[in-house]
Parts: structure tokens; C-alpha cells; sequence
């Protein structure tokens, strides 16, 4: 299985903002994470993190969610919590772009093209203090230099890709190769998670973990690893 704090940082690069906090306070949000795990927050007009000091003690909620044909589940869920800071200028394109990417909005052009002017959105990032995760059945505390200290699983685009195909056009030979491997029948199979470490298997409401005998350290080591939980023969 991946470390905790790599799991994590894998969780929030594809997760969700859901839920904004500022000063205890619920607030709307809209924002994404960056390349280092920080969420980046549009704000407009009114809204409370826009008129409220810098280092406002903010809290934002990732989720991340795994479709599975017509239904979705939450694959996990992490709190970030930490002070807002306002992205300064010369960094505001990139911040902009991040948010684009999970979060389009028409109001991030007039949070650039008037930057700084009184009544424009804002974009903010946190100062991370800690960060809350719940996945699967684990769940704990990681401190900001555990977190940012971690990156994504380098495979988990390829991974995504691949459990995406498996899922659409192979789940008759998954459920084949998981049933060979459990020794009994399975119904309701689904590829759950991949990444260098082994595969995790949804079997009806049950998550059953596959390691591989050694990590993958390429996209042709992870479809190999997968391949032989596929074969029946």
C-alpha cells in the first residue's frame, strides 16, 4: 500500500473542493490544489473570506469520489486546515490555471485582468497547518511538513487510465481473475484503486487489497503486475 502521506497527496491532487471554513464559519467554495497539495481558492465580492484579514483561519474539505458505471462513491475525504494568504501577483496565472482545471469560472479572467482592484475576486492559497484525512478504513492526522513533505504516486495518471479501461471493457476477466485468486465466486467486481504498490479490488460492498510481488516502477511494470491478476489461466 502506498504511505499514508503519499495515499493522501495522490487523494487530493484528483479531489474536489467541497466544503470552505473561515474562521469557523461555512463560506462558498470553489478552488482546486496545486502541484504541492495547497487548495487554491477563487473568492468573490461579499463572500467572507474576501473582506476578512489574510491570516484567517481556514479549513477546506477535499473529496475525492471513484464512478463505478452509473454509481459514485467516495474514495475518501481530507480536511485541510491551515491560514489564508492571498496569491501574490506574479503567481496569480499559474493559481488561475490550477483552478481552471478542476473548477472553470468565468470570474477567474476578472480576478487576473483586475488584480488587486477594489470589488475583484481574489485568489487565495492556505499556509498549511495540518491536514485530516479519512480513507477506506484508515483514518489519522498528518502535520504539514509530513504532508507537503510527500508527492502523488508518480504512477497515478497512467493508474487512472488503466483502472478506468479495465472497468469499462474488462470486468468479466477481472472478476475471473479475482474469483482464481479468492478461490470463490465473485459478483459485483470493480478495480477500486491502482498504483505501484498492487491493485485493490471492490467486491460487492467488500475492498480486497492484491500487493504486487514488487513495486512497479514503470507504466509497462504496473500493466504487467495487472495482467497476472487478470489471467485466469
Amino acid at each position: 500500500m502506498l504511505p499514508i502521506p503519499e495515499r493522501v497527496r495522490t487523494l487530493a491532487a484528483t479531489a474536489n473542493v467541497a466544503k470552505l471554513t473561515v474562521d469557523g464559519a461555512p463560506s462558498p467554495a470553489r478552488g482546486a490544489v496545486d502541484e504541492r497539495g495547497r487548495p487554491v481558492l477563487l473568492v468573490l465580492p461579499g463572500e467572507t473570506l474576501h473582506r476578512v484579514r489574510s491570516d484567517a483561519v481556514v479549513a477546506v474539505n477535499l473529496t475525492s469520489m471513484r464512478r463505478l458505471g452509473s454509481a459514485t462513491h467516495p474514495r475518501g475525504s481530507i480536511e485541510v486546515q491551515g491560514w489564508a494568504e492571498p496569491v501574490p501577483q506574479e503567481q496569480a496565472r499559474a493559481a488561475a490555471v490550477t483552478v481552471a482545471a478542476r473548477c472553470p469560472d468565468e470570474n477567474l479572467f476578472d480576478a487576473l485582468e483586475r488584480f488587486g482592484a477594489p470589488g475583484a475576486p481574489r485568489l487565495f492559497r492556505l499556509d498549511i497547518g495540518q491536514v485530516v484525512y479519512l480513507t477506506g478504513q484508515e483514518s489519522g492526522m498528518l502535520d504539514a511538513d509530513e504532508y507537503l513533505g510527500a508527492a502523488p504516486d508518480p504512477l497515478a495518471g497512467v493508474a487512472e487510465r488503466v483502472l478506468a479501461h479495465v472497468n469499462a471493457a474488462h470486468r468479466a476477466q477481472l472478476a475471473a481473475g479475482v474469483a482464481r485468486r479468492l478461490g470463490e465466486p465473485a459478483d459485483e467486481v470493480w478495480l477500486w484503486e491502482l498504483d505501484r504498490y498492487g491493485a485493490t479490488v471492490r467486491v460487492g460492498e467488500t475492498l480486497v487489497r492484491f500487493p504486487w510481488p514488487r513495486p512497479a516502477r514503470s507504466t509497462l511494470c504496473l500493466e504487467t503486475a495487472l495482467r497476472g491478476l487478470l489471467c485466469t489461466c
